[in-house]
């Protein structure tokens, strides 16, 4: 038998199971909804849902209909962003960057099987969705996680890989593991990473890693633009050496 974390606390554990569940299906979702999603039982679940709302961390929907997410939750993604000295940091190089590029740019963070957006200076081409701090990708077919992967060793790529779903998400999508581990030796060896149309349609994307002092990779920094403006090789060719210089400039090197 395992043994047991007798420090782990189920109530909390069982509140992010709700707060969690909107990231499953956007709000406004209702108390049948979130008993299916979050897997806990009805008395639980309205025991969370009245103290979450007490707390301001969820509210009713329209007309009193179903949950959203509270603006609290706002409030904490600026306590994070404010507290984070790399998003301090990378603030105005991504500015310059953007000036300098001018096409859309991007710093994320490295989240085990995710990259999350944290800074984003978007263009107008841009899907909404696409544009959002805290938005999720999966590490195996981003560009930034390529980048990423580039810099973890071998075996630290095999476990993501083994782990991801590997689902395509547009019929570019590389999803035989032996493509993607290509895709990392090629990033290893030009010190970026390129993407086209993998993530969304009629997009291409350089990508390098910004590493710490112990030189692993904890963020990327992308540049993105569209086909229908730039071939692949003019892109890499022109924002490849972009971004490298802009991920050193942020990577620790004490």
């Amino acid at each position: 038998m395992g043994s047991v974390d007798t420090r782990f606390n189920q109530s909390v554990a069982k509140a992010f199971d709700i707060l969690e569940a909107f990231g499953v299906r956007p709000g406004p979702l209702s108390l049948s909804e979130l008993i299916e999603i979050s897997n806990l039982d009805r008395n639980s679940t309205l025991r969370m849902l009245h103290t979450l709302v007490a707390l301001g961390y969820l509210e009713r929907g329209p007309n009193q209909r179903g949950y959203v997410l509270g603006k609290k939750i706002l409030r904490r993604t600026f306590d994070y962003l404010r507290g984070n000295p790399l998003i301090e940091r990378a603030n105005p190089v991504l500015i310059e960057l953007q000036q300098d590029a001018d096409e859309g740019v991007d710093l994320s963070l490295h989240d085990d099987l995710d990259i999350v957006y944290a800074l984003r200076r978007q263009t107008r081409r841009r899907y909404y969705f696409a544009t959002l701090v805290g938005r999720t990708m999966p590490v195996y077919r981003s560009c930034a996680g390529r980048a990423i992967m580039a810099h973890l060793s071998d075996d630290r790529v095999d476990d993501i890989l083994a782990r991801s779903d590997l689902a395509a998400a547009t019929p570019h999508t590389l999803t035989d593991p032996q493509d993607i581990w290509r895709k990392v030796l090629e990033a290893r060896a030009n010190g970026f990473a390129q993407t086209v149309q993998e993530s969304l349609l009629g997009e291409l994307a350089v990508s390098a890693a910004v590493l710490d002092r112990n030189g692993l990779p904890i963020a990327a920094i992308h540049i993105y633009g569209q086909l229908s403006q730039w071939t692949p090789e003019a892109f890499s060719h022109r924002f490849g050496p972009m971004v490298i210089n802009a991920a050193q400039a942020l990577s620790d090197k004490h």
